[in-house]
């Protein structure tokens, strides 16, 4: 039987595509942000080319996603199944946020009640729903959080079989991925901001 490779400790410094994984409220797009800031790599958000109006899935979502993975440096959250396999294909490292269920929770709690109270514009025009609607819809934000919680875990044992040559960092708390940044050192002079 052959081994899994050990995760990496530290990003490559060649590392020039990287994806941050992990479930919905894990903070992957703060953390894109963070390595952008640091690294001056480029991020785009998975969410902007993913959403049209009203919650739509946007008609050439694969194909921006397509045109995102051929540029020479990127960081973006790894999400949606449809574009997952095409994204893996070309990063050079991933960053996996495996925080605890209740650090996630709270989390999405508080965006969602913050985007709905300020009526926040996503992407495309969209807002947070109704609070209530957690009540009714499977599907919503919160309910989403809690019952996928546990599936970053298949993602990246099944993402380590497949390319067992990619760098994947896993921080397990809100302290490690502070200690994580600081490894990052200081924002290049004009870089991207947040």
């Amino acid at each position: 039987m052959r081994s899994t490779p050990p995760l990496a400790p530290a990003l490559p410094p060649s590392a020039r595509r990287i994806l941050v994984a992990g479930g919905s409220g894990s903070g992957k797009t703060t953390l894109a942000r963070a390595i952008e800031r640091h690294l001056g790599i480029p991020h785009t958000e998975l969410d902007a080319l993913h959403h049209g109006p009203g919650w739509s899935v946007a008609p050439d979502f694969e194909e921006r996603v397509r045109a995102l993975c051929a540029q020479a440096e990127w960081v973006c959250e790894w999400q949606y199944g449809a574009v997952r396999p095409l994204l893996a294909a070309h990063a050079e490292a991933v960053v996996w946020l495996d925080l605890p269920r209740r650090t996630v929770m709270r989390q999405v709690i508080i965006r969602t009640v913050d985007r709905r109270l300020h009526r926040r514009v996503l992407w495309n025009g969209n807002r947070e729903p109704p609070l209530w609607t957690i009540l009714r819809h499977r599907d919503h934000i919160i309910r989403w959080a809690w019952r996928t919680h546990g599936k970053s875990a298949d993602r990246i044992a099944q993402l380590r079989r497949t390319r067992p040559d990619l760098p994947i960092v896993r921080l397990r708390s809100q302290r490690e991925v502070a200690a994580w940044q600081a490894t990052l050192g200081e924002p290049p002079p004009g870089g991207a901001t947040w």
